[in-house]
């Protein structure tokens, strides 16, 4: 598995001949957009820095967009995604949380969350968190302290923080919560389940791209 991450909170997440993108980044935003191919989208908030499906079509093929709660399985990936609050650009949102199993391994993707529990129906969901990505920023969702309890409650083996508004502040503030303050940013992040089978909360910076 293959992450890239193209700043706000747009990843793109590839494995084999399948990509993932989350949270897009619209042309409507304000932030800087990036255009690539994806099998599947997956939105948790209805913003324009999240909501970017038409930036991750490929020719003439259009992705498969997962715009809120429910179960998904395309191909060999399970989603199931659940509804949050997110206060994010200063308005009550609903942000869905979504776990996805791929490549034997689980990624919880918190959107704009703004609490530092993904709730109880999530929560009865999770057996382990392999990857989270979790924002840090503050902006309507969670800062770098509950972020980092949000990692800790939901024992995440990898941890890599994201964000519209986030910088070199919210990172520094977020690498000390978790001891880390030596981490160093990445281009991105090449990963297999063996490679977190004995991590525990290790926190990987990924520059935008």
């Amino acid at each position: 598995m293959v992450i890239t991450y193209h700043g706000g909170q747009a990843f793109r997440v590839s494995f084999g001949d399948l990509t993932l993108a989350f949270n897009p980044v619209s042309k409507e935003s304000k932030l800087k957009t990036a255009s690539f191919g994806a099998d599947v989208v997956l939105i948790t908030t209805k913003h324009p820095d999240m909501n970017g499906a038409e930036q991750a079509s490929r020719g003439d093929k259009d992705a498969f967009v997962i715009d809120g709660p429910g179960a998904y399985e395309i191909k060999d990936v399970i989603v199931k995604g659940f509804q949050t609050e997110s206060t994010y650009d200063n308005e009550e949102r609903l942000n869905t949380v979504y776990l996805v199993d791929l490549e034997g391994m689980t990624i919880c993707f918190a959107g704009a969350l703004k609490s530092p529990s993904i709730g109880p129906e999530a929560s009865e969901e999770v057996n382990q968190v392999d990857i989270l990505f979790v924002p840090i920023d503050g902006e309507g969702e969670l800062g770098p302290s509950d972020a980092y309890k949000l990692a800790v409650g939901l024992e995440a083996k990898v941890v890599i923080p994201m964000g519209a508004h986030m910088t070199a502040e919210h990172i520094k503030q977020f690498l000390k919560e978790g001891g880390s303050e030596s981490v160093k940013p990445v281009d991105k992040l090449t990963i297999k389940p063996k490679d977190v089978a004995d991590k525990t909360g290790e926190i990987i910076v990924l520059d935008a791209q």
